[in-house]
């Protein structure tokens, strides 16, 4: 079975082709030829991964999914929320947002926070809705090489390194993403 997960995200193809394993062939949007800048104009989670796998639908005819990922930050009132990505501005930029994170929770001391992901699953002319989040905290300067985005900063509760300090093969077992995708897989598996 083929299945698209509307991203161009390499980290994100591998993170979950690992999860998933050989049970369905991951395409990327590069392997079906869509280069277009699909838009996340919704205020949630939900509503931006369910536009990324309504449009490839719709335009490519692929039964697809797509994500949208955030994290969530107590002290700031869930921010940076859905504008993750793009949280320090345009073009996104991973140690720009990071830099702009720690500097809003320069005098928090409450760091808590919250990896969250919504999967988006359209086939046919059915859509499902599969949720992940893992909580945890920010912590005050970034640690470890591996891993992307705000890994560097985030410590997941009940350990003591960050995403970043785990590796990949540890961090899938864990993350908000690896808890969605068991769940889009275990659906699957019921079909």
């Amino acid at each position: 079975m083929k299945l698209v997960f509307a991203t161009n995200n390499r980290h994100k193809l591998e993170e979950i082709s690992a999860i998933i394993g050989d049970k369905i062939e991951i395409l990327g949007l590069n392997d079906i030829g869509c280069h277009d800048d699909i838009p996340e104009t919704a205020d949630t989670f939900e509503g931006n991964a369910l536009l990324k796998a309504r449009y490839v639908k719709n335009k490519y005819e692929y039964d697809c999914f797509a994500d949208d990922t955030g994290l969530q930050v107590e002290a700031l009132n869930g921010e940076p929320g859905v504008y993750s990505a793009r949280y320090a501005g345009e073009p996104s930029d991973s140690e720009k947002n990071i830099d702009k994170l720690l500097a809003n929770l320069r005098d928090a001391e409450n760091r808590k926070a919250s990896f969250v992901t919504c999967i988006a699953l359209v086939t046919g002319s059915e859509e499902h809705v599969f949720y992940g989040e893992i909580s945890g905290k920010i912590i005050r300067e970034r640690r470890g090489s591996s891993g992307f985005g705000y890994d560097s900063v985030f410590v997941p509760e009940g350990y003591e390194e960050t995403f970043a300090e785990m590796g990949e093969e540890e961090k899938n077992k864990i993350s908000h993403r690896a808890r969605a995708v068991k769940k889009l897989s275990d659906f699957f598996n019921t079909l």
